[in-house]
C-alpha cells in the first residue's frame, strides 16, 4: 500500500497579532490548510485582509505569533535565521507586485543575480538564465536594461528571476496589480503554463477575475478564511 506523501505547505492554526500603542491587531486568526507539491492556489481577498501578511509568512519574511507552519514536514520556527534565509534563496521563488528589477543590470543580469549568492559555476548560472527566459518568452530581451521594457514584459523578468533558482513553490504577491488589463491576462497565462509544467504556485489577488485561474482558491476576510473552493474548470 502507498503512503500519501506529505503536503508541500501545511498550516495549523496561524494566527499573526501586531502590537502598537497598546493596540491589538489580528492580522490573521486560525489559518488552517495544506498546499501539496504542483497545487496552484490563489489567496483571495479585499484590500487589509491578511492576504499580503500570510503571502510574507509562507515566504520565511514574517513569522507567526502562534500556530505551526510546516514546511516539507519541517516546522518553520525550528530554523535559524541563516536557515530562513538559504531556504528563500534555494526554495522560494518571489514574484512582487512592483517587479524589483535592478535599474543598472540587464535582463539576464537581473536574472541571474540571486543565483551568484548561491555559489554557482559561471556555465549553470548562464544555463539556468537562458533556461528560465525560454519558458517565460523573454530570451530575445537578455541585453535589455529594464528601463527599455513595458511593464508586462518587466513583470515576466520577474517571473523567470524567481524560476532560475528552481524553487519548490513560487510565492506571488499581486502580480498584476502593476499592469494593464491585457499585460494581467498574459502574466496570468504564463502563471497558468507554468503550473501546466508542474510549478507549485501560491497568488495573492484581490481580483476575482485572476483567482478563478487558480486550481484552489482560498477566500481570507478580516484575517480568517471565509471559504476554501476547487475550480469548477479549468
Amino acid at each position: 500500500m502507498t503512503s500519501t506523501p506529505s503536503p508541500l505547505i501545511e498550516l495549523h492554526s496561524l494566527a499573526k497579532v501586531y502590537l502598537t500603542d497598546e493596540v491589538e491587531t489580528h492580522a490573521l486568526s486560525g489559518i488552517s490548510f495544506s498546499i501539496a507539491k504542483g497545487d496552484y492556489v490563489s489567496i483571495a481577498g479585499p484590500s487589509g485582509c491578511g492576504k499580503s501578511t500570510l503571502l510574507s509568512i509562507l515566504g520565511l519574511l514574517d513569522t507567526p505569533s502562534s500556530g505551526t507552519y510546516l514546511l516539507n514536514g519541517r516546522p518553520v520556527h525550528d530554523l535559524t535565521q541563516a536557515e530562513r534565509a538559504r531556504i528563500r534563496n534555494r526554495d522560494i521563488g518571489f514574484v512582487f507586485q512592483s517587479f524589483n528589477l535592478i535599474g543598472d543590470l540587464s535582463v539576464a543580469e537581473n536574472v541571474e543575480l540571486p543565483l551568484t549568492y548561491r555559489g554557482l559555476a559561471a556555465a549553470e548560472r548562464k544555463a539556468r538564465v537562458q533556461e528560465a527566459l525560454e519558458k517565460v518568452g523573454m530570451m530575445h530581451r537578455a541585453k535589455h536594461l529594464p528601463a527599455q521594457l513595458s511593464g508586462g514584459q518587466q513583470q515576466r523578468v520577474a517571473v523567470a528571476r524567481a524560476l532560475a533558482g528552481h524553487p519548490a513553490v513560487l510565492l506571488a504577491d499581486e502580480p498584476t496589480g502593476n499592469l494593464d488589463s491585457k499585460n494581467g491576462d498574459a502574466v496570468i497565462e504564463l502563471l497558468q503554463e507554468l503550473h501546466r509544467g508542474g510549478a507549485t504556485i501560491v497568488m495573492v489577488t484581490h481580483d476575482p477575475r485572476f483567482a478563478r485561474h487558480a486550481a484552489r482558491t482560498v477566500h481570507l476576510f478580516d484575517g480568517r478564511i471565509v471559504q476554501a473552493e476547487d475550480a469548477v474548470h479549468r
